[in-house]
């Protein structure tokens, strides 16, 4: 049950980039994706900014291969997945492998559904039906797998924001049992007003670019992506012409059921998903390099964050910084964009800044990092991800 589990393929899209190479170049020129909103039609747009993806309907459309009265979310999820597969490079080497398709979500097709009820609201006998038939989130995983051709297991995660997380950890371990050879898994969110308006009714939307783990921070921006990494068994990786990116060493997943949408201020939930990830990784905190932290700019997720993190890793922290003051939080893709994201900081050597921190928080002894910087010595990059319910997961990825 320890064997190991190889990354041999990433793929994200996100508002930063289309792809992992324009990703990472905005990672490292400090250039967020955070701006008025410009694509979704709601009342919000001059209030509120968010991280889009910067291409209409059309546009993805044209780039995913997916008609445009498909979901946004499944067109996100096209692109990303498609990349990762088609970078693992097992899509044309390696026959008869036993494959499968992991993918999280928290709107589905609520984009299509939203677009069906402006009409059907005004005269029920108005709206397109076909604009509801893909609602549900499993059925934007089932129409992506079949465009990859992944057929031996598909399956659906939605835990909140920690969903690719879990569908990352789900994939994991159908291989470590072996059930599979080759997992794509990750996670899909497409901006909807759905999603806006509930996340401004919580009082918790910055009106300006947020701003994680600062003193003064006033809460989140909304984004939207995909993000997926492709994982394989030993045996797989060993055919491969070319090295893992890296192994994924330790996961865990926690609930510390405080509350429906908020995590306890001495931070239960992050501290048992990082404990159960060291100890499943058989390392001990020293061993982390660089943190990529969950850190919406909420009071309450970058308090309980911090003081999980000051009670696992005082007095010794690692370097740290939020990656949703460049993409916004993308909801259930969070984890999957950033899953690749720590990936390739760990393949890089890159610690990535933490955007517009001006007042490190003064509960804590530490601060998130401000500007980029190299570090080829990375050898353990631990990811975070804390969802509504309680639920919390914690990845580790480990240099080969």
């Amino acid at each position: 049950m320890n064997d190991p589990v190889f990354i041999v393929g990433a793929g994200v899209i996100s508002g930063i980039g289309n792809n992992a190479a324009e990703s990472l170049d905005a990672l490292v020129e400090g250039k967020t994706g955070i701006d008025k909103i410009k694509y979704l039609r709601t009342n919000h747009s001059d209030l509120l900014p968010a991280a889009e993806v910067k291409l209409n309907n059309d546009e993805l459309s044209a780039m995913s291969g997916l008609a445009p009265a498909i979901s946004r979310t499944a067109m996100l999820s096209m692109i990303a997945a498609r990349e990762a597969w088609d970078n693992s490079g097992l899509n044309k080497n390696i026959p008869s492998l036993r494959t499968g398709f992991v993918s999280a979500s928290t709107t589905g097709g609520i984009d299509k559904t939203e677009e069906f009820l402006t009409h059907f609201l005004i005269d029920n006998n108005r709206g397109k039906l076909r604009n509801i038939i893909n609602h549900e989130c499993g059925s934007i995983t089932t129409m992506v797998a079949e465009k990859l051709g992944i057929r031996n297991h598909i399956s659906t995660i939605s835990t909140a924001c920690s969903s690719s997380a879990n569908a990352i950890m789900y994939g994991a371990r159908l291989i470590k049992h072996n059930m599979l050879d080759a997992v794509v898994a990750g996670g899909t969110d497409a901006l909807t007003r759905f999603t806006l308006n509930g996340f401004n009714t919580l009082l918790v939307l910055d009106g300006e670019y947020c701003r994680p783990f600062d003193q003064n921070r006033s809460g989140l921006n909304l984004g939207e992506g995909a993000g997926y990494v492709v994982l394989v068994s030993e045996r797989v990786a060993s055919l491969l012409k070319r090295d893992p990116y890296c192994a994924l060493t330790g996961y865990f997943n926690a609930n510390d059921a405080y509350h429906q949408t908020s995590t306890s201020m001495a931070g239960d939930g992050p501290y048992m998903a990082m404990s159960g990830a060291l100890e499943m990784s058989c390392l001990q905190p020293p061993d982390i390099d660089y943190i990529n932290l969950h850190g919406t700019g909420t009071q309450n997720n970058d308090s309980s964050e911090g003081a999980a993190i000051q009670r696992l890793f005082h007095p010794h922290y690692p370097k740290m910084s939020s990656t949703k003051s460049f993409t916004g939080h993308t909801l259930g893709a969070s984890a999957g964009v950033e899953a690749v994201f720590s990936v390739l900081a760990l393949h890089h050597g890159m610690i990535y800044p933490n955007l517009r921190l001006q007042t490190p928080m003064s509960a804590f002894p530490f601060v998130p990092e401000t500007a980029f910087s190299r570090q080829p010595d990375l050898k353990h990059v631990l990811s975070n991800s804390v969802g509504f319910g309680g639920n919390c997961s914690s990845l580790i990825f480990s240099k080969l």
